[in-house]
C-alpha cells in the first residue's frame, strides 16, 4: 500500500496533526514502509496455531491499582496542546 497525499490529508484531519510541507514526502515514505512491513505479516501461515498461544506460560504480572495524579505531568502535556482550558484539551465538536 502506498501512502499518497489524499491519505495523508485524511490522517492529518483524523489525528489533528499539521504536517509541515517540507516533511510531507518524508512522512509519506515512512508510513508506506510501515504499512509494507505490516503487510508482510499477512503472509504468515497461522493455520493450526492456538488462539491463546503465548511465548511465555507465566501469567502477566499485576499490581495494585492506586489512582494518582501528578499535575506536573499534566501541565507538561497540555502545554503542547493547540488549545486547552481548565486542565483539559479543547477540541472541535465532531459529529459524523
Amino acid at each position: 500500500m502506498v501512502v499518497d497525499d489524499t491519505l495523508l490529508k485524511k490522517l492529518e484531519k483524523l489525528s489533528y496533526l499539521k504536517i509541515d510541507e517540507s516533511k510531507r514526502d518524508e512522512i509519506k515514505e515512512q508510513l508506506s514502509e510501515i504499512v509494507s512491513f505490516v503487510d508482510n505479516l499477512s503472509e504468515l501461515d497461522t493455520d493450526g496455531v492456538d488462539d491463546k498461544f503465548a511465548m511465555d506460560d507465566r501469567a502477566t504480572f499485576t499490581r495494585e491499582d492506586k489512582p494518582s495524579c501528578d499535575t506536573h505531568i499534566n501541565d507538561d502535556i497540555l502545554k503542547n496542546a493547540p488549545q486547552s482550558s481548565d486542565h483539559f484539551f479543547v477540541v472541535p465538536k465532531i459529529i459524523e
